[in-house]
């Protein structure tokens, strides 16, 4: 034991000497060896603690692009999930088996339907390389935190490890954001660019953090916890909300109102078929009175201000608010490419390269532009109404109402309380991200898609695996 002993320090001072030789020659590669090491061993042996340690990377992680051979990673998580992505594909080519109570869950019947037909969609698509990158980029974070999460979530307290962890780290990125943010008295127009280099703009940040915020004041009144973590839940909702706050993202901000309103709903016990008549009778309302609604909108001339209130009411401003024509010039534009593809679409992703001669003349803003380069169709549901046509967009909407119904389920039914509890907090996430997703779509990106997907699958693994408030999983495959 003692020359293992000795082998091993020699070893470790030869490395460290090695390393400092090459840093000083500007040769840092080598300082990533062990590192490596250790996801290459946890990819083999620990799949599930990998998958959780992508978790509490994606905060952080930063996107790399490579001019000369055009191409764009999320350093360093994305090659992980790949590869995450082949061998869940070689295991199930191995196994040839799922767990069949996975599969014909309503949740995971709808979300492979909308691969399918995305993949449809990407060999009828206009662009087929443009879609196929799409719809496989889609596709490796479906399967590595949907897929492979659920039989992580077969244990209750890798639920809560996979919120925790994102949260933390999310929690950090909130503080460095915030000091940058303070050094310039939290101004609106410096509030954009402060969350770079971890979120794209404040619209994305705040998206997520609303999407989260909800779990932890639910968990902050956790019996089952202990008083320190309860407070610490407590301290990382107020923090999120601070960073909501001074995002200065609008669809941020109304996302958490929906979200309460659904408190609301769900503290009452309303039924969701009644809920889904309202929302029925509510869009059947503005359908036909849509003409007097928009006159209505047109006398707002509150325009993007420092101050909060009238910040607020900028929402409604279709008149001379540049953020917001802009958004009804890309929802135009998407609308003509429905009409002219109803069924197929123009492809997964393709929206940025074929919209511009769509556009209007009337509708050009003073930051339209023809180039693709200032973001996509700014709504999870008109984008593949444009993209994949109307099943593409019917099966998300249908994806989203399954997913609430299970929550709504779970809050009322699930086998113990502290189950309800993390149901209700990330139902209310996820009316968040839906309410969020009319104005904006960010599940292209790694931040937005891990914690959805993976919040989807702890739903679902709820819902099948602690039906009878016992596991149910022996029987099943992972």
């Amino acid at each position: 034991m003692g020359s293992r002993l000795k082998m091993l320090y020699l070893g470790s001072a030869l490395f460290t000497a090695l390393n400092i030789a090459l840093i000083i020659q500007g040769f840092y590669w080598l300082f990533a060896l062990p590192f490596a090491l250790a996801i290459l061993l946890l990819f083999f042996f620990s799949t599930d603690k990998l998958i959780l340690l992508l978790v509490l990377l994606t905060p952080f992680t930063f996107k790399y692009r490579h001019a000369g051979m055009g191409f764009t990673v999320d350093v360093p998580t994305e090659p992980i999930i790949v590869a995450i992505m082949l061998l869940f594909f070689f295991k199930l080519l191995y196994e040839r088996q799922y767990d069949k109570r996975v599969l014909k869950h309503p949740v995971t019947v709808l979300l492979i339907l909308n691969l399918v037909w995305m993949f449809v969609t990407s060999v009828t698509s206009e662009i087929p390389v443009v879609s196929f990158k799409y719809f496989i980029s889609q596709l490796w974070f479906v399967v590595t935190f949907f897929f492979m999460g659920i039989f992580l979530f077969r244990e209750v307290h890798n639920m809560k490890r996979f919120m925790w962890l994102f949260g933390t780290s999310l929690f950090v990125v909130v503080l460095i954001a915030s000091y940058k943010h303070s050094l310039y008295g939290f101004e609106r127009d410096i509030g954009y660019f402060v969350v770079r280099p971890f979120f794209n703009d404040h619209t994305h940040y705040g998206a997520v953090l609303a999407m989260i915020a909800p779990f932890f004041v639910v968990m902050s009144f956790n019996k089952s916890d202990s008083v320190l973590r309860k407070r610490v839940a407590m301290i990382f909702f107020v923090a999120f909300c601070a960073g909501i706050l001074f995002s200065y993202s609008r669809a941020a901000w109304v996302s958490l109102m929906a979200a309460f309103a659904g408190f609301i709903i769900l503290a009452f016990r309303v039924k969701f078929r009644f809920i889904v008549a309202m929302m029925i009778l509510l869009l059947g309302s503005l359908y036909v009175f849509q003409t007097e609604l928009i006159m209505r909108l047109e006398r707002n001339q509150q325009e993007s201000s420092g101050e909060f209130a009238e910040h607020l009411r900028s929402v409604s401003n279709i008149t001379s608010d540049a953020s917001n024509l802009e958004r009804i010039n890309r929802w135009r534009s998407a609308y003509r490419m429905f009409e002219e593809r109803p069924w197929l679409g123009w492809g997964p992703g393709t929206y940025q390269m074929v919209y511009a001669p769509f556009q209007r003349y009337e509708d050009y803003t003073i930051i339209t532009t023809h180039f693709g380069d200032l973001g996509n169709a700014h709504s999870e549901y008109i984008g593949p109404l444009a993209e994949s046509g109307m099943p593409g967009m019917l099966l998300f909407v249908s994806l989203a109402l399954a997913v609430m119904a299970t929550g709504i389920k779970l809050y009322k039914k699930a086998p113990t309380r502290e189950m309800r509890l993390m149901a209700l907090g990330i139902s209310l996430g996820f009316i968040t991200y839906f309410t969020h997703g009319v104005l904006n779509n960010f599940l292209d990106t790694d931040k937005a898609s891990v914690p959805f997907w993976g919040m989807m699958a702890i739903l679902v693994a709820m819902d099948v695996f602690f039906k009878d408030g016992s596991l149910q999983a022996e029987n099943g495959s992972a």
